[in-house]
């Protein structure tokens, strides 16, 4: 059966993998899958630093822009955090991404490792559902200033230092005072990362059908200030009031230092990631496995 898709991108784990037992079953994994699309008539190319941190030396290499101008499917193969860099990274080039699974728990990446095979192939044949996840665009504002900007798939989160007290937030939603917050810190969160950090800091899990985020406040002084359900076409803005050695993180990659009176802005992008699944995928078969309901209770 050959593949709808002719130049297929392979990406893995973007850091270095230091152990060479693990770096050497890594290398066995992607070659094992890079062969399998040969098979289909696909012509593979490895993502650079996948490439070069794997060792993968005997195969097309490119950037992600050229991937994302060239390539009409990525292939991310590691966990969810593999997939949320690279669906950011790709997200404005339109290119679709299909994730394996090799880390822990996946909620973004569909296909199990140890029998990719048959789920990939009726993928590769054109059976397939498409699955948009929306993105946010923020930025830091200092004085006027964007001093730091960046895109989340899964949330945008305000914390305090590691050392200090509370923080306190004042928060705004399309420009109107909501409260001011005494809390550890603040999630903005997508659908996609209701999952995440949201969920451990008691949010709702939200369908990824909702155009909406959710507001979490994270170990709140105040019991009453309870998580809530935004429009995604609303403009989140948080201001650093009061505390000490506050930051904001990004999808928990990029980190930004944070000064009082900083405002962190957050809006809907323009661009969203473009998943494929396999036909008969289902978001609560998903939350059934992945969270374990309906187990029996000894």
């Amino acid at each position: 059966m050959k593949s709808q898709f002719r130049h297929i991108a392979l990406i893995g784990k973007y850091q270095t993998v230091s152990s060479g037992a693990t770096r050497a079953h890594a290398r066995q994994v992607m070659e094992t899958i890079a062969h399998f699309l040969m098979d289909h008539d696909c012509e593979v190319v490895v993502e650079a630093q996948t490439a070069s941190n794997m060792g993968l030396a005997h195969y097309a290499v490119a950037d992600v822009p050229t991937i994302g101008t060239t390539c009409d499917l990525c292939l991310a193969v590691g966990g969810d955090g593999t997939m949320l860099r690279i669906g950011r990274e790709m997200a404005q080039y339109g290119v679709p991404l299909i994730g394996i699974n090799q880390g822990r728990l996946g909620f973004i990446t569909d296909i199990p490792l140890d029998n990719f095979q048959a789920r990939l192939r009726p993928m590769l044949a054109g059976v397939f559902e498409e699955d948009y996840r929306s993105l946010m665009a923020a930025s830091v504002m200092r004085d006027g200033h964007c001093v730091f900007s960046a895109q989340a798939m899964n949330d945008v989160v305000v914390n305090r230092g590691a050392t200090a007290g509370m923080v306190e937030l004042r928060v705004e939603v399309d420009g109107r005072f909501v409260a001011n917050q005494r809390a550890d810190g603040m999630i903005i969160a997508t659908p996609t990362g209701s999952t995440a950090y949201a969920l451990s800091a008691g949010g709702p899990l939200m369908h990824p059908s909702i155009p909406g985020w959710v507001l979490v406040p994270i170990a709140p002084h105040t019991l009453s200030n309870r998580p809530i359900v935004l429009s995604n076409a609303a403009e989140v803005a948080i201001e650093v009031v009061a505390g000490r050695d506050a930051s904001a993180s990004f999808d928990q990659q990029s980190l930004a230092s944070l000064l009082h009176g900083d405002r962190i802005v957050v809006t809907r992008s323009k661009y969203q990631a473009r998943f494929l699944r396999p036909r008969d995928w289902t978001y609560f078969d998903t939350l059934r496995q992945k969270l374990h309901w309906n187990e029996e209770v000894a």
